[in-house]
Order: structure tokens, then C-alpha cells, then sequence
């Protein structure tokens, strides 16, 4: 039989394994987070060689800062999220907060409450000096976005005002227009958060920095890269586009809308602006922004 000693130190044997196989496991799992956020990283970094952030302003891109610790949302990283994981109630409340900058155009926010989520679609008139530019707003993933681009065109806002940069690079191709300066840092004096696809990802997600696939005839919001910084600059995808999940979609553009953009792209740019792009050689300027 063993004596009590025996027993103790066979025990604190034994206790010193568990404690050693703790250890290991505890580096495998370290290791594992490190290869993790290097490949992250390396994926971001590569990315943002080819790709640029869309800002209302020609501002450098803003520094992403790795969190050490996420929750991660129900998206894969790369992929555009097919539609809400859930649809939205049938009203919602949106929120414009005044920034500092002046308006570029002296223009009223849009209401707040009660707005109607039902109704899927909108259908939108643009007419433009280089012909006319179809859109089919969606108002059920992002309605305060649309909300406020039907607002600013039901006061004028658009008219005549230029498209003031293009963009025809590889994985980038893209028309931005909405700001009444044609500097592309005008905006309507205040700003609004981000939606679809956006709010389907966690504040802390990764995934948020890492690109996706903006589909050719997407319209999407520009924004400065800082929260609530939607306003009135708006892009016009041409062809499929990669950008991190950050622009606001709203909409579609039809295919006479696609044929008007593309005639311009074929144009080229005159490389001016330093965030990439730069304003059209065959200017266009829109005209009027019309409901069907």
C-alpha cells in the first residue's frame, strides 16, 4: 500500500501535468489569435493597396486600429451580406445631427419620425447633361438614407450640380456625385449613420475593414470614414467594385443609367484628385432629381 507521502506526491505529480497541459493549450490558442490577426492584417493591408476610402472631401484614408478582442457578427469576412437577417419594423425613427461645416446649399434636414419602411422600392428620375440616369431607391434595407436623399431632391438640392469625380481603376470603378461645390467636400450641414449593409456587422468586426464586392449598378453613400458622416455625396457603381462594408446601399441604377455612366468612364479622368480618380473629361452635371 502507499504511504500518505506517496499518495501526496503522486497527486502533486499529477497536478503539475494538468497544469502544464493548461499551459500548452493556452499557447496554441495565442498562437492561433496572432495567425489569425496577421493574416487580417495582411489581408487589409494588401487590400488597401488597391483600394481607397470614398469620402465626402479628398482627405486622407483614416488609420484603422486593430482591436485585440472582437465579437464577431454573422458575416463572412470578403463576402456582401445577401439582405438584412432581419427585416426592419414598419416604422423607424432616423436621426440627422447638424455637423460643423456649412451647407453647400441652403437645404432643410429631412423628418425624423414615422418613416414608412413598406414601401420596398422608390423609383427615381436623374436627369443629367449626358442623358438620363434610372434609380430604384431601396427603401426597406436603408431608409433614412433614402429618406434623406428623396428630401435634398424634393428641395432642389441636386440641380445643377456636377459629378465631380470619377473613378475607372482596377476594382474601382465608380462616379461620385451630391456635392453643389464640385470640390467634393460640400455637404448638406449635417450628417447620418451608416445602414445596409453596415448595421449587419458588429461595431468591433473585422470583417468591417476587410473588402467586398459592391455589384455594378449599386448607389451607395460617400462618406469621411468618421461615424454619422453620411450627407449628401453619393456613388454610382459601373462595374463591380471592392470597398470595405462601409457605404451606406441604397439603391440601383438601370441599365440606360449604366450606359449613360459608362459613356463618361470611357472618357477617363484627369487624375487630379490625390485619394485616386479625379473630375471627368466629359463633365456631367445633373440636372434634376425626380420621383416617378
Amino acid at each position: 500500500m502507499p504511504s500518505n507521502e506517496q499518495r501526496r506526491e503522486a497527486a502533486k505529480r499529477k497536478l503539475e501535468r494538468q497544469l502544464e497541459r493548461r499551459a500548452d493549450r493556452a499557447r496554441k490558442r495565442k498562437q492561433l489569435t496572432i495567425a489569425g490577426s496577421v493574416l487580417g492584417v495582411v489581408l487589409v493591408v494588401a487590400a488597401g493597396a488597391i483600394v481607397f476610402s470614398l469620402t465626402r472631401g479628398d482627405d486622407e484614408a483614416t488609420e484603422a486600429s486593430a482591436a485585440e478582442s472582437v465579437t464577431a457578427s454573422p458575416q463572412s469576412p470578403g463576402v456582401m451580406p445577401a439582405g438584412r437577417s432581419e427585416p426592419l419594423p414598419e416604422k423607424v425613427s432616423c436621426t440627422y445631427t447638424p455637423d460643423s461645416q456649412p451647407p453647400a446649399k441652403q437645404v432643410n434636414p429631412p423628418r425624423t419620425d414615422e418613416i414608412d419602411t413598406t414601401l420596398q422600392e422608390v423609383s427615381v428620375s436623374m436627369q443629367t447633361t449626358q442623358g438620363n440616369i434610372g434609380l430604384v431607391l431601396d427603401n426597406a434595407d436603408s431608409p433614412c438614407t433614402v429618406n434623406n436623399f428623396l428630401s435634398l431632391a424634393s428641395q432642389n438640392y441636386f440641380d445643377n450640380t456636377p459629378c465631380h469625380r470619377l473613378v475607372t481603376s482596377e476594382g474601382l470603378k465608380v462616379l461620385q456625385c451630391g456635392d453643389p461645390t464640385g470640390a467634393g467636400t460640400g455637404g448638406p450641414g449635417y450628417g447620418f449613420a451608416n445602414e445596409f449593409p453596415t448595421d449587419q456587422y458588429e461595431a468591433s468586426d473585422p470583417a468591417l475593414q476587410v473588402p467586398v464586392t459592391y455589384p455594378r449598378g449599386t448607389i451607395a453613400m460617400a462618406n469621411s470614414g468618421q461615424p454619422d458622416s453620411n450627407g449628401s455625396q453619393f456613388f454610382l457603381v459601373y462595374a463591380d467594385s471592392q470597398l470595405p462594408p462601409q457605404y451606406t446601399a441604397f439603391g440601383k441604377v438601370d441599365e440606360t443609367g449604366l450606359a449613360t455612366i459608362e459613356k463618361v468612364a470611357a472618357a477617363g479622368d484627369d487624375g487630379s484628385m490625390q485619394a485616386g480618380g479625379g473630375k471627368p473629361n466629359l463633365p456631367i452635371d445633373i440636372t434634376s432629381v425626380r420621383m416617378d
